[in-house]
């Protein structure tokens, strides 16, 4: 008798995920942070034509945020740049489709085109341990990203099955948490006001982010 894939409740949870903010797809990943990143990467590496971007390619912030997130532009291939806004909820890291909604989590949330990247951390609205997920409604997108957190591996394939291997990284979300993810969802209400932000710091002024 086989065993059955512990990342199968992986696969119930993102189909929760889906259900619940209104998005195509959802890619759950282990913070909001790479969730970012792959967002990122994924169009720094094609635009909507195919192009490539190189890699003074510059992504757009509030200098205001959190410290992660420059950090997952320059980690994607990007260049951060700061802005003055004053934001709630969630930003957009422009000119990318691409947005942080660490901040935002509630029901039918999902804006068509967007790649919303969300955040399942302790101190946020689903409060997992850990967590993110990229909610988007791109199928060639979808397969890239769930190669690229899974080490550039194909899920369930062996590796020495597997000729397909891009670069990734090790960033998927453990069966665990997921499981606890469909618990909390259940009860989670539908509508949720965004958390209040923390008293960031001005990310413009790190030597590392100039």
């Amino acid at each position: 008798m086989a065993i059955r894939n512990p990342h199968q409740v992986t696969k119930d949870f993102e189909a929760a995920l889906c259900e619940y903010t209104g998005a195509p797809y959802a890619v759950a990943v282990n913070s909001c942070t790479m969730a970012l990143t792959l967002a990122v990467a994924w169009h720094l590496r094609y635009d909507q034509d195919g192009a490539n971007y190189d890699e003074r390619f510059q992504v757009t912030i509030p200098k205001r945020t959190y410290v992660s997130v420059p950090q997952a532009i320059i980690h994607a291939g990007g260049r951060p740049v700061f802005r003055d806004e004053e934001w709630r909820g969630f930003y957009q890291l422009s000119p990318l489709p691409v947005y942080d909604s660490a901040r935002w989590f509630t029901s039918e949330m999902y804006s068509r085109g967007t790649y919303n990247c969300v955040s399942f951390h302790a101190s946020k609205t689903l409060g997992l341990e850990q967590g993110g997920a990229i909610l988007h409604d791109n199928p060639e997108a979808d397969a890239w990203f769930r190669r690229a957190r899974f080490d550039g591996r194909a899920e369930g394939v062996a590796p020495k099955d597997d000729t397909g291997v891009i670069v990734g990284w090790h960033c998927y979300l453990n069966p665990s948490t997921a499981a606890q993810g469909i618990l909390k969802l259940h009860s989670l209400p539908r509508h949720n006001d965004p958390l209040p932000n923390d008293p960031y710091p001005d990310l413009s002024t790190p030597e590392c982010f100039k």
